[in-house]
This record gives C-alpha cells, structure tokens and sequence, in this order.
C-alpha cells in the first residue's frame, strides 16, 4: 500500500494575487482542505490551503506564502501528497482507495494471469484502469466499472477483470 496518498494537483495560477486552481481527488472534493499540510511526493515541500471556493470544475485555492502570479505559476501540475495515516479508515468492503489497487494482480475469471495495475485515472468520462501486461505489449486501457472489474480482493492483492469481446 501506498505511503502517500495524492489528493490534489494545482494548476495554473488564477488571477494575479497568487491564487490557484486546484483539482482534488478526495471523495468530498472540498475536503482536501481538511486534511492538514500537503506536500510534495518526496516531502520536500508542504503547502497549506488557506482558502478555497469553488469553480466551474475545480477549486480556487490561496496557498499560505503564495502571494503573486509569479509564485503561483512555479506551482503548475505539482501534485499534493498527504501520508496515507491521514486518510478515514474504511470500513466498507466494497469501498477502497484507488492508490490501494496500483500494483495488484490481474487476472480474468477462470484465472489467466494479464498483467498489474499500473494506474487509475479520471479524464472527464469516467474511471479506468490501466494495466501493464504479462511479458510485453502496450498497455490495457479498461473502463473501471463492475461489468469490467467485477471483482476486487484488496487481501488477495488481485483484481479481476472481463475484457470486452473483441470483434472485427
């Protein structure tokens, strides 16, 4: 399992007073300023949300020692990162973070080995799952969803997925 966990990425600057934009990635996107400092994947860095609104569909957000354009813009596409401690415990099995998948097994019902996940992303039409395949071969981009991962097992470290029938 992940150390850190990445709940944000800024983007570009949002004004001239050093504002951001800001993605989040937490189920309450709004919650990502709850968590406490953010930091950078190495930890080199941490930032503070001091203010965040909401926008069309991310958030403006005025980081603490931000103050113009300039510093805001030396910001752009910096993930943030919390330690996975901070996170809520689950308690449901059927809910899990995504960064509990990258790194598990693939394998379809009757078990044929297809390779690991690589990724989960989000580009504005749903989830999918991006898998490094056994041996070699570009990568298997898949909806994530149940018809196309029905089964995820966080204690076997698997997942199983029913690729779509190819037809010609």
């Amino acid at each position: 399992m992940a150390h850190r966990i990445c709940v944000a990425r800024i983007g570009a600057a949002h004004g001239v007073r050093g504002e951001v934009k800001l993605w989040s990635f937490t189920e309450d996107p709004a919650a990502v300023a709850t968590y406490g400092p953010l930091e950078t994947q190495d930890g080199a860095q941490r930032f503070e949300i001091e203010a965040l609104r909401p926008a069309k569909d991310h958030f403006v957000a005025r980081i603490a020692g931000v103050g113009d354009r300039d510093a805001a813009e030396k910001l752009r596409n910096l993930e943030l990162f919390i330690p996975r401690a901070r996170l809520p415990t689950i308690d449901d099995a059927d809910t899990f973070y995504h960064a509990d998948l990258i790194g598990l097994n693939v394998v379809t019902p009757d078990g044929t080995q297809v390779g690991t996940v690589r990724a989960l992303h989000n580009f504005g039409a749903g989830d999918i799952i991006e898998i490094v395949p056994v041996g070699s071969g570009d990568l298997l981009v898949l909806p994530f969803n149940e018809t196309t991962v029905p089964t995820i097992d966080l204690a076997a470290k698997q997942i199983v997925v029913v690729p779509p029938v190819e037809t010609e």
